[in-house]
């Protein structure tokens, strides 16, 4: 057996009855978010590590601890792993108030010194003053910081937070965020994160992993996953709407960058030589890098991949305007973006009107192309 290291590191496979094969690694200090659809694994990584599930094959080391290891027959059971856990309902104890709820997890405190610690943690946790509180008397957000706090009194070498922000409203939701943002920089241990939230993610996590059908797709920070998507599919799992297919038309060494061939038009790309002149890509874009063309104001960033086509939806969302600009019709070229609302109506922005925007070649991303779909079988 292979000497455990620092941090969290999984590995875990198996082929039912939940298919797995995911791999990731947290250090110590950092925050993870497992981000994936309903189904993808994401609530069953988090019982493997937490160790009250147990795959058919893999391994988990945290914190200089092997706590499984199927090879070697090393099988550590919750009870001996140094894990906190807060649930998506937070789990507590109904008939404890918060102290004593705090107090059950701190079996491995001497008796005369838990409720001091108890005390300190509901105090780190904005709670002074409430421990005598049941969980029918605190608000959700109250309970999510009971939760928390008796998660920490275990003196976790990790902390597992499963969809923590779920259950409560978008106000405190926010006030738990900045909690959160503030209390992680305390803890020097591997924080990891389920939520189906891509904001919550990118404001709470260092990396972020791609989870689909137990496999992990990507891992990478919040901003590379979006602005560089491992695959057409990840694109997809993480929102971006852009994405589109193409061949390479050429590569230009001394200005490091792609041409690619898209319906007709010849579009400059970041520089990716790993993709063969004529080859078959997909390409994404980020809304971020559509600049729309003043009608009044021309400007030199402009001149950058300008395309035109037809405005197909132009829906104001408040401050700012969904839009979607078909550039061949019948084909499946429609690119969408936001502006704000003030820009739209200035622009003269509305449903069947023509429009031109930029594609700024340093975001727009080239991944290989998805294999076609397998032919149907002939009739006889």
């Amino acid at each position: 057996m292979t000497t455990p290291v620092e941090g969290l590191h999984v590995a875990v496979r198996q082929e039912r009855p939940i298919p797995l094969a995911a791999t990731l690694a947290c250090a110590a200090g950092e925050t993870l978010a497992l981000v994936g659809p309903s189904g993808s694994g994401k609530s069953t990584i988090l019982r493997a590590i937490a160790g009250i599930y147990t795959p058919h094959s893999g391994r988990i080391d945290a914190g200089g601890e092997t706590w499984l290891d199927t090879g070697a027959g090393v099988r550590r059971p919750a009870r001996q792993r140094s894990v906190g856990f807060v649930f998506q309902n937070y789990a507590l104890f109904p008939h404890l108030n918060a102290l004593d709820n705090v107090i059950q997890a701190m079996g491995h405190v001497p008796p005369a010194e838990r409720r001091e610690r108890a005390l300190r943690l509901l105090e780190r946790t904005n709670l002074g003053g409430l421990e005598d509180r049941r969980p029918a008397r605190l608000s959700g957000g109250q309970q999510q910081r009971v939760a928390v706090a008796r998660a920490l009194a275990r003196d976790p070498k990790v902390l597992l937070l499963d969809e923590p922000f779920s259950a409560v409203d978008q106000v405190t939701r926010e006030k738990l965020y900045e909690e959160l943002a503030t209390l992680r920089r305390d803890l020097r241990i591997p924080i990891i994160l389920v939520t189906h939230a891509l904001d919550e993610a990118s404001m709470l996590a260092d990396r972020m992993c791609i989870l689909h059908r137990g496999s992990t797709l990507q891992a990478d920070t919040p901003f590379g996953v979006m602005a560089r998507p491992a695959s057409p599919l990840v694109a997809r799992l993480v929102g971006v709407k852009n994405i589109f297919a193409a061949s390479v038309a050429g590569h230009d060494e001394e200005r490091r960058l792609t041409h690619i061939r898209w319906f007709g038009t010849t579009l400059e790309a970041g520089h990716a030589p790993q993709f063969a002149v004529g080859a078959r890509v997909a390409w994404s874009i980020p809304a971020s890098h559509i600049v729309l063309h003043r009608r009044d104001r021309p400007s030199r960033g402009e001149r950058e991949n300008p395309v035109f086509g037809q405005i197909v939806r132009c829906v104001p969302m408040g401050e700012m305007t969904a839009v979607a600009l078909r550039v061949v019709a019948g084909e499946r070229t429609d690119i969408f973006f936001s502006v704000p609302t003030h820009v739209a109506r200035r622009n003269g922005l509305a449903p069947g009107e023509t429009a031109r925007v930029s594609l700024l070649a340093d975001g727009i991303h080239l991944m290989p192309a998805p294999p076609p779909p397998p032919a149907l079988p002939r009739q006889p």
